[in-house]
């Protein structure tokens, strides 16, 4: 049975099923034939087994020849299982096999990393649904800016010149419009060039000068938001830089891209870099802006009701009165501020009663499909998705709304039914072109792509300014099924520094690794993974795209040094 082989060699999950064919000969030998010769498959895993019938063998001068198809619908369990080819020979019915070969080990379910909102043990539970925003306060509002401040090379003062006079008057117009903070961080970077020093103090030293300057502009951030921090001997700020660099041809750009992503050190890297053609003018040109500061401010509008409105709420809610002295907007946007869903659903709840409007229906929804997500038991979830379909159905008789389809589709894909949810998705882009509301909507939209094999299609819904860490590793896990490792190694690396803690980024430059044949760094990309979370331990342990590194005696030693998988 030495030729019996599978194709392919990896089994995989492809939209909904797993398909190979199984080839081999049984080779006749002295012109005497094998006595009964019988081919059986098998699939099988520690909880659940799948036995084919036996497979045609046809015979020929030399050997028996048999090819078998298998398309088979995908179920958990075979994830985990192995596939064995079985020769019988000898009398009928023969209980044991005479030869047994494995042709594979698992199944390679990448597709099924997407992040669909599904709540995983040990993960922090994910936010579903989409209120509809009245411009007050949801988390969808919230805007992120970068500013720049730019120093002399080897410089850590800066110049009171009229290009960073316009970036404190641009930041302070930006705190303005957007005066709740949600993170405040000021990262001074240096460029490789020899006057910018040989440590990283000067970074560290431009980081502090730009939070003096700010101080003494009168912004001000509290402790617990503020970020200070330096980058130095790290290539991910020209990486950057030279994403959107338009002066070289993508052919030259990949040459960089083969440095900077083979895991190799700084330095190497750095002297690799230099011998690219025309390096000196793309130096020239990205260097300067490595010379700097960057302020990055995430911060969204603080409105809400004011002292007499409150009270005015607070007698509606506690009286038996199908009347209310605020108007629809005013209790909308007291939904909206207040943070506890038990409060939310209060309010939205009495406003159903108040007002015919789309509004009360799907925001009472969605704190239902939030609740949803923090019980663990399943009847107490269905009925909670059960209650919240009831009230989308009732907002979507009062109106066709972007958000209603949306938050139908979202219970949908945590049913279980991927397809009917991309149908109601792909109504709800049709419905708007606010950007908020398409960003979560393409975003979710892109992983059912994902799911459903349309790789290239799931890289275009991703063309949105992200800031979840979630939403990158989907990206990333876009352009890995598509083949460019490149873009996929840049979107991992910016769901890592979106959330160190978050697993998943790392498992997907494990992935890149992988592919690469970078073993080392692959080791130790995983080795923060499964640190992260139980099931990226449980999944690394089994999955085929690391088989070639599963048997390095590194593989086992990084799972050996944490018996949970999960750091304390």
């Amino acid at each position: 049975m030495k030729d019996a082989k599978v194709t392919p060699g990896k089994l995989e999950f492809l939209r909904d099923s797993v398909r190979f064919e199984v080839t081999g000969t049984i080779p006749i030998e002295s012109a005497l034939s094998p006595r009964n010769p019988e081919i059986k498959l098998l699939f099988k895993s520690s909880e659940n087994s799948l036995f084919f019938g036996d497979i045609e063998l046809v015979k020929g001068v030399a050997d028996y020849s048999y090819t078998k198809s298998v398309v088979l619908p995908y179920e958990p369990w075979m994830e985990g299982a192995f596939l064995e080819v079985q020769f019988f020979q000898g009398k009928k019915a023969q209980p044991v096999a005479f030869q047994k070969k494995i042709l594979a080990r698992g199944v390679i379910t990448t597709p099924l990393l997407a992040k669909i909102g599904r709540v995983n043990p040990d993960e922090p539970i994910p936010q579903v649904g989409l209120f509809i925003p009245t411009g007050a306060m949801d988390v969808d509002l919230s805007r992120s800016k970068e500013f720049l401040i730019k120093f002399d090379a080897g410089s850590s003062a800066i110049k009171k010149n009229t290009a960073n006079t316009q970036v404190i008057a641009d930041i302070k117009e930006f705190l303005t419009e957007n005066s709740s903070v949600v993170s405040f961080r000021i990262i001074g970077t240096q460029s490789p060039e020899s006057t910018e020093g040989r440590s990283s103090k000067l970074g560290m030293d431009r980081a502090e000068a730009v939070r003096k300057l700010l101080a003494e502009s009168n912004i001000s951030v509290r402790d617990s938001l503020l970020e200070i921090k330096s980058r130095w001997n790290d290539w991910f700020d020209f990486r950057l830089q030279l994403r959107g660099y338009e002066k070289i041809s993508t052919q030259r750009k990949d040459q960089y891209y083969a440095v900077l992503l083979d895991g190799s050190d700084y330095e190497n890297q750095s002297k690799a870099l230099r011998k690219i053609p025309g390096f000196n003018q793309v130096a020239n040109d990205l260097f300067p802006g490595l010379r700097a500061a960057r302020i990055e401010i995430v911060a969204k509008p603080l409105p809400g009701l004011d002292q007499a409105q409150a009270a005015l709420l607070q007698k509606a809610l506690d009286e038996n009165t199908s009347i209310s002295e605020l108007d629809l907007a005013d209790w909308a946007i007291a939904g909206e501020v207040t943070p506890r869903l038990e409060d939310k659903a209060r309010i939205y709840s009495k406003m159903t009663e108040l007002f015919r409007s789309v509004i009360p229906y799907n925001n009472l929804a969605v704190v239902k499909m939030r609740l949803a997500q923090r019980t663990l038991d399943q009847a107490t979830k269905d009925t909670l998705w059960q209650e919240a379909n009831a009230l989308l159905y009732q907002a979507s008789k009062i109106d066709t709304d972007p958000y209603v389809l949306h938050n139908q589709g979202q219970i949908m894909v945590l049913q279980g039914d991927t397809w009917g949810a991309y149908k109601k998705l792909s109504d709800a882009s049709v419905l708007t072109r606010n950007q908020d509301f398409l960003k979560s909507n393409e975003s979710l939209r892109g992983a059912l792509d994902i799911m459903r094999g349309d790789y290239k299609l799931a890289t275009l819904r991703f063309d949105y300014p992200y800031s979840e860490a979630k939403d990158f590793f989907n990206k990333g896990l876009a352009y890995f099924l598509s083949g460019d490792l490149v873009n996929a190694s840049l979107s991992f690396e910016e769901s890592v520094m979106a959330g160190r803690n978050y697993g998943y980024g790392f498992y997907g430059l494990a992935m890149v690794a992988a592919e690469s044949a970078q073993v080392e760094v692959a080791l130790l990309q995983l080795d923060k993974a499964i640190h992260a979370s139980e099931l990226i331990y449980q999944k690394a342990l089994v999955d085929p795209i690391f088989q070639e590194i599963r048997e390095q005696e590194g593989f086992f030693q990084i799972f050996r040094t944490s018996s949970t998988g999960v750091e304390n």
